[in-house]
């Protein structure tokens, strides 16, 4: 009897800075991949030494932004094909499964995962918290992070495949910390639609906001999470509405982004 072919051999790729207390379960969650790397952007914590124990691959990187960052993670990796994990995210046992099983015989070059995501003490079924659809399995030689400083994504033209299981997404540990990330996404997102030279229609401010409740609360029925999917979408309405009004601060301003000049 013929022995059936071993998997492709994968890397397990994150990008870290100060991720101690999150960080112990994605790295247990991983440690069916053939390698583990981890960049890292100058912790002050014991993240380099959690990695360090866990046999895991340590690389040095000044924050390029979280595109540019992941491109480079990925470049760092040992194997064409990568698993791409956030450290406060975790494979799922099924989802483990299904990634093993893609690997065995893969049938398409990129594959994402249903990410769900845990906020104010519960696991999202609806709305905008699941399936956040996340394309995170893929071989490098045809699928690459885009070099968006934020809401980065994992582009290809090849087609993409879906795996059973979950991406298990620890959102923040406080309300405070979910807040604060959600001001600076807002701000970068703005700044780079302002380089772009992306002009907002004032209605923006009211119709995005109100567009995204009755897509998500309603349509996708984010009332059945109960207090905390109402907060959730409330939160994602308000990003709406906060990254239209920086834009056009910026363009009624005319003020320069930190990072690059405006467009002409």
């Amino acid at each position: 009897m013929n022995s059936p072919e071993p998997r492709l051999r994968v890397s397990a790729v994150i990008i870290t800075r100060d991720a101690a207390d999150q960080l112990g379960n994605c790295l247990q969650s991983l440690a069916f991949a053939d390698e583990i790397v981890v960049v890292d952007s100058g912790s002050t914590d014991r993240t380099v030494a959690m990695v360090t124990m866990a046999g895991a691959k340590v690389v040095q990187q000044a924050w390029l932004g979280y595109g540019p960052q992941k491109r480079f993670s990925v470049e760092q990796a040992s194997n064409d094909w990568v698993l791409c994990v956030d450290a406060d995210e975790r494979i799922s046992q099924e989802l483990r499964g299904s990634i093993e099983k893609a690997l065995n015989s893969p049938v398409f070059k990129a594959y994402e995962m249903a990410r769900c995501n845990r906020f104010m003490g519960r696991w999202l079924r609806h709305g905008e918290g699941y399936p956040d659809w996340n394309l995170r399995l893929f071989d490098r030689r045809d699928a690459q992070w885009s070099e968006d400083p934020v809401h980065e994504k994992v582009v290809t033209a090849a087609v993409v495949g879906r795996l059973n299981g979950d991406l298990l997404h620890e959102s923040a540990q406080t309300l405070h910390v979910y807040l604060e990330k959600q001001n600076r996404y807002t701000s970068l997102q703005a700044e780079g639609l302002y380089r772009n030279g992306v002009r907002p229609s004032p209605f923006n401010l009211v119709l995005s906001p109100l567009v995204r409740f009755l897509k998500f609360y309603l349509l996708r029925r984010g009332f059945l999470d109960g207090v905390p999917g109402l907060v959730h979408i409330s939160i994602g309405c308000f990003n709406s509405f906060a990254k239209n009004a920086k834009l056009l601060a910026l363009w009624f301003n005319g003020v320069r982004t930190s990072s690059t000049k405006p467009p002409l």
